[in-house]
């Protein structure tokens, strides 16, 4: 998965191969030059033959640099640049999953996939173009330029080298289960801190700080301990690596020494053989730092290869035979009365994995210039009914559709551009109550801002700042109030002049004054649109057209107010439970 994103920078990454094999291939020749001069040896008068070996040697060493300098440039280049695309990918996969894709991951884990796992991959791709490519050179140039120069001092290696080895892979097999435990104590870290910020009224109200400090603490600290062995084990390695090469370096100046006293080595050939298997062990050690990083890169791929393999079930349709159906709906932009009928035909939906539907042949009609209110118990269904429409989910069987076509054959811009949604829980957004409004929607002028704002009762409270509908906003709306934040998510519904209005219970954080306000102004400004509202509150919806009664999934009831409260037991015990008999009338 991660591959094809690699071999987008194909060409910087032969360009940082070459490069470094130059690099490996000059290491390789140096040590030869300095055994011929030490074997010559230098006299007097021998100036024009210093002069020609250093300035070879000094011209090596510089193409060995100028290698160096730009191999690491692109390496970077690559590396930051498969970040950056992955992080891009991740972002725009996620933004693709409907409800159900989300479920799968939580907000922390998507959140610790998309930086520290990119992260760890992206150290890898250096380590690999730089490492991967230069360690075999140096290891296999190494053996045949030892050889070449003496077979039998460079034989030390085969004692050594197993021993290296053997050392290395059992490191390596202790360590890849722990950086997979790792990354995901990360993500359970991720998630006590976000609970910890999002959650700070009600951890305090319940004095709860030590209970949370606490929860940290002990994820902290089980994340620490896993690093801590990790950098134990690992710890070991240099070491052992160094252990192993001081007494390979030992064995080669005592056999050498003897191959000298005999008469059937020169001391530049010793310290040849010596460098080069020096550079042969050093490229172990280069295989080694792999073998720590490797694992914990492999397994931050795997995280992110799992987001980028899902594939979203809910997608938007590209192209439709009932795109000419679709005509109506696509002139959103111009002012002429359409026709909204949000149509519900024998729905069912049950969640992912859940035995029993949520909801049970559900079939309404909604009319656009009427008010359709849909209220029940707790857990009845009025939510995800809603979430049907902008097709947050879809139906399990059954149809949702508009103006008679099923909405999974309406593009998602389409659709959702017609659609003005505040949810029940309202999200708001750093930055001004202007830009929270408007909510990236260019289309949407100053004047339309404006009258969404005041239609909602925003600017009853924004004219008591300074800066008016440019006050600035903290994060998640910690400045404002309930009731401050679900007039503004309010106003982000109504700005964009839809064709429908869907309203989760959006007006429970309302006291009944500013309720009514806004839903006098609201009615009067949406006469043309369809209107439905998710309620609580038996007061916002006694006026509807059509109120619509749910219990268990199942409507019980169509009506309004006064031939519900005559013919429905279900919704006059919802009307009795919060109205007296006299503000029933």
């Amino acid at each position: 998965m991660i591959s094809k994103f690699v071999l987008k920078y194909w060409y910087l990454i032969l360009i940082t191969v070459l490069l470094v094999a130059v690099q490996a291939v000059i290491s390789l020749y140096l040590p030869d030059l300095m055994s011929d001069i030490v074997d010559k040896g230098i006299v007097k008068g021998d100036t024009g033959y210093i002069w020609h070996v250093g300035g070879k040697m000094l011209f090596v060493s510089f193409i060995g640099v100028l290698s160096s300098i730009i191999a690491s440039y692109t390496s970077s280049v690559v590396s930051m640049g498969l970040g950056k695309d992955l992080r891009n990918s991740v972002f725009e996969k996620v933004s693709a999953f409907s409800m159900e894709e989300m479920s799968k991951f939580s907000t922390s884990s998507l959140i610790t996939r998309t930086t520290n796992d990119v992260m760890q991959v992206q150290q890898a791709t250096t380590m690999i173009l730089r490492m991967v490519v230069m360690a075999p050179i140096m290891a296999v140039g190494g053996i045949i330029m030892a050889v070449n120069k003496d077979a039998k001092l460079t034989g030390i290696l085969a004692f050594s080298l197993p021993v290296m080895l053997g050392g290395l892979g059992l490191l390596a097999a202790i360590i890849a289960p722990l950086f997979k435990s790792m990354q995901k104590k990360i993500d359970k870290l991720n998630l006590i801190v976000r609970e910890r910020v999002t959650g700070i009224r009600v951890i305090r109200a319940f004095n709860k700080e030590e209970y949370e400090k606490e929860r940290f603490k002990k994820a902290n600290l089980d994340l620490t301990n896993t690093s801590l062995w990790i950098n134990r084990i690992g710890s070991i390695l240099f070491p052992y690596m160094m252990i192993v090469m001081n007494f390979t370096t030992i064995g080669i100046i005592w056999f050498g020494a003897k191959q000298i006293d005999a008469g059937t080595l020169q001391v530049g050939q010793m310290m040849a053989v010596m460098q080069y298997v020096m550079q042969i062990m050093f490229s172990f050690i280069m295989i080694s730092v792999i073998f720590i990083f490797l694992p914990r890169a492999s397994v931050s791929a795997k995280r992110i290869s799992e987001v980028l393999k899902v594939q979203p079930k809910i997608i938007s349709p590209i192209s439709s035979e009932l795109s000419q159906k679709s005509t109506l709906i696509k002139k959103n932009n111009s002012n002429d009365s359409l026709v909204r009928v949000v149509e519900f035909e024998n729905v069912t939906f049950r969640y992912p994995g859940a035995k029993e539907p949520v909801l049970n042949n559900i079939s309404f009609k909604a009319y656009p210039g009427q008010v359709t209110a849909i209220i029940g118990a707790t857990g009845s269904g009025k939510t995800t009914l809603l979430n049907l429409i902008p097709r947050f989910y879809d139906a399990t069987s059954g149809s949702v559709k508009l103006d008679g076509v099923d909405v999974k054959e309406i593009p998602f811009e389409v659709l959702r551009r017609n659609i003005g949604y505040a949810t029940q829980k309202p999200v708001i957004f750093t930055g001004t109550i202007l830009e929270n409004i408007r909510f990236g929607r260019d289309w949407i002028d100053d004047t339309m801002v404006e009258r969404a704002a005041d239609i909602a009762q925003v600017l009853e409270f924004a004219s008591k700042y300074p800066e008016g509908l440019n006050y600035h906003i903290e994060q998640a709306g910690l400045n404002l109030s309930g009731g401050q934040k679900q007039r503004i998510s309010l106003a982000r519904a109504i700005a964009g002049n839809p064709k429908i209005y869907l309203f989760d219970d959006t007006f429970s954080a309302l006291d009944f004054k500013t309720d009514a306000k806004i839903r006098l102004r609201l009615f009067k400004e949406t006469k043309d649109a369809t209107v439905i509202i998710v309620a609580q509150r038996v007061a916002t919806i006694m006026n509807a057209d059509q109120i619509i009664v749910l219990k268990d999934g199942e409507i019980v009831g169509i009506g309004n107010h006064d031939e519900l409260m005559r013919d429905n037991e279900t919704y006059r015990e919802i009307v009795y439970s919060q109205l007296s008999t006299e503000e029933t009338r």
